[in-house]
């Protein structure tokens, strides 16, 4: 009956995204159907994390934390664990080879979280960057291309610049909460108290290389499993850049930046023909 246990411990994973984030579900609903489960599984764990650093503030978060990467050793040595989350991501873990390097590099900036309020030097931004999100995208290349070590070796650095481009425009969308609510400040050499139009644009010119590598360098050549979904991601995300690009800096801090449900279908239609059309 194990095998019962692990599709409800899937389940949850999925009900996580879908409850978390509408975007990302429906960039993954985009995927083929062999791959999803396991990219729900990739975010359930991450999502989690992520949340016990950012919202439990009435917890204790560091005893939160600890239990959190304990009982997930303990998951991915017995094969088992009675958290559905933990119990779905080692599967994929094992199924996919994914380094535990990933996983400690992920585990080490979400614990950063816990105490380090700046970012003053580039170093210290581009391996945040690289434990919060680069990691991510490499955990979700593992599952794209089932274990084809060249293509994922061709395609590793464009799946980290994805990654980080999406964390530097949560980064600019959230900067209201995190500079305000969390006393973080990611950008480094930016006083976010004064962000002005040059700081600003300098910021969104190194999101939009990252966007441009990563297009040409990784979403194109992605499996045809993987590339569309894929693709919608990084459509939503360009998207909403620009419309933080178009929001003056004195008032990034007071504005909530998102895409509507009917811009969303707008993008899923036009991407599709785009595919269908073999565009990209």
């Amino acid at each position: 009956m194990k095998e019962l246990f692990d599709r409800v411990s899937n389940d949850c994973s999925k009900l996580v995204t879908k409850s978390y984030s509408t975007s990302f579900s429906l960039a993954v609903n985009m995927l083929s159907t062999e791959i999803r489960k396991d990219i729900y599984n990739i975010y359930g764990f991450v999502r989690f994390a992520d949340e016990i650093v950012d919202t439990f503030h009435d917890y204790n978060k560091e005893q939160l934390m600890t239990h959190f990467e304990r009982d997930y050793y303990l998951s991915k040595e017995q094969g088992i664990s009675l958290n559905p989350i933990l119990n779905s991501f080692q599967q994929t873990v094992n199924k996919y080879n994914i380094p535990d390097e990933m996983i400690q590099a992920f585990l080490k900036s979400m614990k950063a979280d816990l105490s380090k309020r700046e970012y003053q030097t580039k170093e210290e931004y581009d391996e945040y960057i690289y434990g919060s999100a680069d990691v991510v995208g490499l955990m979700c290349l593992k599952v794209f291309v089932n274990g084809n070590d060249e293509m994922y070796d061709t395609l590793k650095d464009a799946a980290m610049r994805l990654g980080s481009a999406f964390q530097k425009v949560n980064f600019l969308r959230d900067l209201k909460d995190d500079f305000e609510l969390l006393n973080r400040s990611y950008f480094p050499n930016v006083d976010l108290g004064k962000l002005n139009a040059i700081s600003k644009q300098l910021i969104i010119d190194e999101i939009e290389a990252d966007f441009d590598y990563a297009y040409k360098n990784g979403v194109l050549k992605l499996p045809i499993e993987a590339k569309f979904g894929v693709y919608m991601a990084y459509r939503y995300y360009r998207r909403l850049l620009k419309k933080l690009e178009a929001v003056p800096s004195e008032k990034i801090m007071d504005t909530r930046i998102r895409i509507s449900d009917p811009m969303k279908i707008n993008l899923l239609a036009r991407s599709y023909v785009k595919y269908k059309l073999n565009i990209i």
